[in-house]
């Protein structure tokens, strides 16, 4: 049975307003997609090297770069060892990971120098993630603290400070598919492979960018911006992070063709 809504102008007039609301927000978001094909896992992990740890810092690499500082980075982890678990959020930006990212381009460090910097800052990547997953990150308590903050109307400039800070690059690793391996095997399977969806950037002058790793040699990246922001540029941002990879697929090109 087909329902029949008996709306009111004024409610109709409101539908309208916000329409046009959502309109604008979505015409500002410039999204492009990069199908990186050049390699994928398999080659990360003869590097031996978590695949999501070494895309993370390519991302780094690649905002440092186009923004020529570093900026607070969200990337989004599991909490389902927990009943009713959802997230958690990793923070890719270490003292390792900008050693790492400032020492790519720097032309006095050996590519051995900076294959060590790269793999210390993924280990730390690895253990913040593994905390994070675990309940010992800090952003969801920080946030309860807040909720309970106002609860109980207690200023807390400090919370304030620290939940107001803008997440400059958003990233997320979004699973191909959650289907059974034998339902989607990409290798007995090509035509069934996916660039799946993204999402639009936190800040206004920020990027959005989630990425899937989708069998062993095919990832998606899905690169979003504003518009209306001078200082974002998706294409430009895409640019990037195909250079970042082929920079850091260049560190090892000897050591993965002799394996």
């Amino acid at each position: 049975m087909r329902l029949k809504w008996d709306l009111p102008n004024a409610c109709v007039q409101t539908i309208d307003q916000h329409l046009q609301i959502a309109q604008k927000l979505a015409s500002d978001v410039d999204l492009r997609i990069l199908v990186w094909q050049e390699w994928g896992k398999g080659f990360i992990k003869l590097c031996k090297i978590s695949p999501d740890a070494f895309l993370q810092m390519a991302l780094q690499l690649a905002y440092f770069r186009d923004a020529g500082r570093f900026s607070l980075t969200y990337e989004a982890s599991m909490t389902r060892l927990f009943r009713d678990g959802r997230t958690e959020t990793v923070r890719p930006v270490s003292l390792e990971s900008c050693a790492f990212v400032k020492g790519m381009d720097d032309k006095e460090k050996s590519k051995e120098e900076v294959i060590d910097l790269l793999k210390k800052a993924c280990d730390k990547h690895v253990v913040c993630y593994k905390d994070a997953m675990q309940g010992k990150g800090v952003d969801r308590h920080l946030f309860c603290l807040y909720v309970v903050s106002r609860y109980l109307e207690v200023d807390s400039p400090f919370l304030e400070k620290v939940l107001s800070e803008p997440w400059r690059l958003s990233t997320s690793q979004t699973p191909h598919t959650q289907l059974p391996n034998d339902k989607w095997d990409l290798q007995n399977h090509p035509d069934r492979i996916c660039a799946g969806g993204g999402f639009g950037p936190v800040a206004d002058d920020g990027y959005g960018i989630s990425y899937i790793i989708a069998g062993e040699d095919t990832i998606f990246f899905h690169c979003s911006s504003k518009h209306s922001s001078p200082e974002t540029d998706s294409v430009r941002m895409r640019k990037g992070i195909a250079r970042a990879l082929r920079d850091m697929q260049a560190l090892f090109d000897s050591k993965t063709k002799q394996q």
